[in-house]
């Protein structure tokens, strides 16, 4: 029996924190994937020791004032060095590569998705903004291109498992499950004084900072309600988000004749980034297995969209339909970044972003430049009214 050939990745966001995972299961199965592209926003020093470890063929750091230090850095090494956003698109097309990981974080990763779609390579999409901003476009590229995209979502992963084998069967619901983050159960009150600190520390998973605090504001469920939505062809009414804060089970499926499907292991994103990578195999793995006796109890609850309004407005988006979900996420990107620096209060991130629903103007089918204008003045109202 002849081996498969490695599948060669390239690897957008390579120093994120589904960067850093995706390359240990790489790591872990090295006769069956390879490296080819790794990309970086500003992390260097992260990058060139990447590259010196994996040896790809080309390397970007979108930075361009970092250019030089990677391109020294990398001399003697048989790396093609790029920089800029412009090569992100260029090196994702590639005849060398196989599969594309997107895990940029935000917005940025739509360009490049695009790209990739267009030349006919398969996604791994860690990346939810770019189905959330243009999730109609999107599917239909991917659609016009007979293009795959497999989830890296650990939540999405649970549901494209849970599919397997049920083509022909209609799914009745989706229940996506939340772990409710640290602040389940509080006031707005409570949350008036939430402190960075606090909001970075999230009880289960291991994050980078942006999806952290979109976990604690329960807005990254929003986005993976409309992600949801596209990558599985359902309705927002069809779509339902149970808190389970085990974070055992990470997803759920209802099909017509009332029966469920869940798929159920510890909460660690290797194992969805190891199925998306593999598809459609299993490989064997040394991580961690879930004990039913070590968790007697899971638990269930619905989830508090008084006081966490930003999965409201991820719901009201997503019915609206159009540019709306572009709006959510855009302002949601700038209002957690002056969150993080200290400038805007925790309940002021969905302030913020329900502000930027109601005056930003509507667009039913919007194109690409539309999505792109909608980013860039929902970004500067949003800022204006932080200010």
């Amino acid at each position: 029996m002849t081996s498969s050939p490695k599948k060669r990745i390239a690897l957008l966001g390579s120093t994120g924190s589904i960067g850093r995972q995706t390359l240990d299961v790489v790591a872990a199965n090295p006769e069956h994937f390879e490296v080819e592209v790794l990309t970086a926003q500003n992390s260097a020093e992260e990058l060139i020791r990447q590259a010196k470890q994996f040896k790809p063929n080309a390397v970007v750091i979108v930075n361009e004032e970092q250019y030089t230090t990677v391109k020294q850095a990398l001399a003697n090494e048989p790396i093609k060095v790029f920089a800029g956003e412009q090569a992100l698109g260029s090196v994702v097309q590639m005849e060398s590569v196989d599969l594309v990981v997107t895990a940029l974080v935000g917005y940025a990763g739509l360009k490049p998705t695009i790209k990739a779609i267009e030349a006919g390579k398969s996604i791994a999409l860690a990346n939810k903004e770019t189905l959330v901003v243009a999730g109609a476009l999107i599917t239909q590229l991917a659609r016009e291109h007979r293009v795959n995209i497999l989830p890296v979502d650990s939540e999405h992963s649970a549901i494209f498992q849970c599919l397997a084998g049920e083509i022909h069967n209609p799914i009745e619901k989706i229940i996506l499950t939340a772990s409710g983050g640290p602040f389940r159960g509080k006031t707005r009150a409570d949350l008036a004084q939430v402190t960075k600190a606090q909001a970075l520390k999230h009880p289960n998973w291991s994050m980078g900072a942006k999806i952290t605090i979109d976990s604690a504001t329960l807005m990254n469920k929003g986005l993976e309600v409309i992600e949801a939505r596209w990558l599985f062809g359902v309705q927002a009414a069809q779509i339902e988000v149970l808190v389970h804060p085990q974070s055992i089970i990470h997803s759920l499926v209802q099909f017509e004749d009332g029966s469920i499907k869940a798929q159920l292991g510890l909460p660690d994103m290797k194992l969805p980034i190891q199925y998306a990578l593999a598809y459609p195999q299993r490989l064997k793995n040394s991580f961690p297995r879930f004990d039913f006796a070590r968790y007697p109890s899971l638990t269930f609850e619905k989830p508090d969209t008084e006081t966490f309004r930003n999965l409201a407005l991820a719901f009201e988006a997503l019915e609206r339909g159009g540019n709306m979900p572009c709006v959510l996420n855009a302002a949601n990107e700038v209002a957690v970044a002056e969150f993080l620096n200290d400038r805007l209060s925790f309940l002021g991130i969905s302030e913020v972003v329900e502000q930027c629903l109601g005056k930003l103007d509507y667009i039913r089918e919007p194109a690409l430049e539309d999505y792109v204008e909608t980013d860039k003045m929902t970004r500067i109202r949003a800022k204006e009214l932080i200010r």
